[in-house]
């Protein structure tokens, strides 16, 4: 079985668990590959540049979108792009192994826009915005400011989450885990019989 071309994207606001999950996933099926995306925003302490994100700087962004490099991207922040980078996808290919993105709302659409059919789309939620301004402000890795972005940016998201193929309510992290493993199983081995 070629697992060549595959793709899964989890997608959700900060703070819905996206991460947890996706690492979840990760440490539950050998078959999957984090792409890691590049970014114009600082490191937070303790990220490292090709773990967490490639850091990049906007004009290093700007050439990348110029020259092709690039599977999708957004600018999520005024001045602050997000994307995937074409070699992250065909290194993850080339291993046999199936992509998993943790990428924007945005970012997620402009896949499928461009008629890649052999993906599966998650969206990630929470039960409500006071939950997401909890677990933000229970980080304590932004200003009050950021928080209030990232919130005002969720609540457009969710207006998103109709055209994913899943939608799951991380409201329970042990049930949210099961459900999504369940999602992923099924994608991973579906062509094997």
């Amino acid at each position: 079985m070629s697992l060549q071309g595959k793709i899964i994207i989890l997608t959700a606001p900060s703070g819905s668990g996206k991460t947890t999950l996706a690492n979840h996933l990760l440490q539950t099926f050998d078959r999957l590959s984090f792409s890691v995306s590049a970014t114009t925003r600082k490191p937070r302490p303790g990220e490292i540049h090709g773990r967490e994100y490639y850091y990049v700087s906007q004009d290093d962004f700007r050439r990348m979108i110029r020259e092709d490099e690039l599977f999708e991207y957004q600018e999520v922040y005024d001045n602050q792009y997000y994307g995937t980078l074409m070699s992250e996808i065909q290194r993850i290919w080339r291993e046999g192994k199936v992509a998993l993105f943790d990428i924007d709302v945005k970012g997620a659409q402009l896949v499928e826009q461009r008629g890649y059919k052999n993906v599966l789309t998650i969206y990630v939620k929470a039960s409500s915005l006071e939950v997401l301004r909890k677990r933000l402000t229970g980080r304590g890795t932004e200003s009050e400011e950021a928080i209030q972005k990232r919130l005002h940016r969720a609540a457009e998201e969710l207006e998103y989450a109709k055209y994913f193929d899943y939608v799951i309510t991380n409201d329970n992290l042990a049930l949210a885990k099961k459900v999504v493993g369940l999602i992923v199983d099924d994608f991973i081995y579906s062509d094997i019989f």
